[in-house]
């Protein structure tokens, strides 16, 4: 009989019976270092694998841009949206991989993430 080995057996008196069995896992495997595996898009800077997109970093794709009106002001969250103004025309297109309900908006050289909701797409 292994007193206290396993998280299962009821006569342990152990600390280890009465923790999970992913912190028991965690406690007594060796620590392997794991190697996260993101997806990348051949021409397109892996900036998505920090989490972070960075529009002034992404191209626009050889074909699928579009022309939008913008319906709405628009005031940008952080550094990798772009503020808009209603009634001006922009350029807009997707990335694969990106949230639906934003598209990467072009200004002038100004870039950044907006929200479908606040555009109409014209041909």
């Amino acid at each position: 009989r292994f007193s206290g080995t396993f998280v299962g057996n009821a006569e342990s008196a152990s600390p280890a019976a009465a923790t999970s069995p992913a912190a028991v896992a965690a406690a007594t495997l060796p620590a392997v270092p794991t190697i996260p595996v993101v997806p990348t898009i051949v021409g397109v800077p892996n900036t998505v694998a920090e989490g972070v997109l960075n529009p002034n970093e992404v191209k626009p794709p050889a074909s699928g841009t579009r022309r939008a009106r913008v319906l709405y002001d628009y005031e940008a969250a952080d550094s990798t949206e772009l503020a808009l103004l209603a009634d001006e025309m922009i350029t807009v297109y997707s990335l694969p991989g990106m949230d639906p309900d934003w598209l990467i908006g072009e200004r002038g050289n100004q870039k950044g993430k907006v929200p479908v909701t606040y555009l109409e797409l014209l041909s």
